[in-house]
Order: C-alpha cells, then structure tokens, then sequence
C-alpha cells in the first residue's frame, strides 16, 4: 500500500474509535446511570452478537492488514492484546450461528485480559515515556508512533482499547440489561 492509502486507512480506523469510545460511554452511561427502559440499549442487546461480530472481526483483519499487508511489526504487548483478540469472531460467529446467546462467560475473561494489557500498554505509551515501555529486544518498541491520527490522540495502542472498551460495553449490557422493570 502506498503512503496516502495508509494515511487514508489511518483517519478512517482514527474516526471508528472515537465513535466506538462514544459508543461505549454512552452504553455504559445508560446500562448503570441512565433510564432502565431504553431503545438504544434495547437495541445493542438485541444484536450484541452481530455487534460483537463485526467488531471483532474488523479488528482482527485491520491488525491483520497493518502487520501482513502494510508491514508494521507488532510489538509484544500488541501479540498479548491479539491473542485475546483473535479468538473473538470465532466465538461470536459461532454463537450466531447455533443462536447462543449465552457467551458472557466466555468472552468476559478474554475482553477483560485483553482490556488489562491494552490499558497498560495506553497508560505508558501516553504517560509513561518511551523508555518506561519493556519491549523485547527485537527492536520493535511498544512506543514508536506508526498511526498518529487526530492530533496524536489515537495510534496502535488507543485503536485497540477503543475496540476492546466497545466490545465490554457490548457484552454488559447484554448482560445486564433488563428490558421490563
């Protein structure tokens, strides 16, 4: 892929998470602050599969496409969110398929690791300094800004807490939402 593309696919990952970082504040804001009947909530819990689906696979294939196509090494605190990560369309696409709604307790764990190095790996990227990231010695760095998109705000590490951040949101509020009061 060339630059412009790249810069392109960059804006366009950039404008998804902050619309997912809104997504999930405000189904959050909603499920424990806001009124118990609601037709936004209503309406993630009804397709919280399909929701989680399309995120998870989404997330997947664009950390598939910056490491394989566009030739951005991942470094390892990226592996450890990925092998999280990457079980999750199987999972929600199988639940699909057999209409399972019942995958909390499967999903839950691996969201919540996922979420736990992607909280660690932002925390350091964006306050830590470069030097504070333990990056192995291959000479990937954790730190080494690949995506600067919206004035600094997202890169490698804010794209997958955006992801990660959306999709918890998602499984909690299928979980517990409660339609009728």
């Amino acid at each position: 892929m060339n630059l412009e593309a790249v810069n392109y696919l960059n804006m366009f990952l950039g404008a998804g998470a902050i619309f997912l970082q809104i997504f999930a504040v405000i189904a959050l804001f909603l499920l424990f602050i806001g009124p118990k009947q609601n037709i936004f909530l209503s309406f993630v819990d009804k397709h919280y599969l399909t929701l989680g689906f399309i995120i998870s696979l989404l997330a997947s294939l664009f950390s598939l496409v910056y490491s394989e196509i566009i030739g951005f090494v991942p470094c390892y605190l990226c592996w450890y969110q990925r092998i999280f990560l990457f079980p999750l369309p199987f999972i929600f696409g199988t639940a699909i398929w057999s209409k399972d709604r019942k995958i909390v307790k499967y999903v839950l764990p691996l969201l919540g690791v996922g979420f736990i190095f992607s909280v660690y790996q932002n925390f350091f990227y964006y306050f830590g300094g470069g030097s504070s990231l333990p990056c192995d010695a291959s000479g990937v760095s954790c730190y080494q800004q690949l995506i600067s998109a919206f004035g600094g705000y997202i890169s490698f590490p804010m794209l997958a807490l955006s992801g990660y951040l959306a999709l918890i949101a998602i499984v909690l509020v299928a979980h517990f939402y409660k339609k009728e009061d």
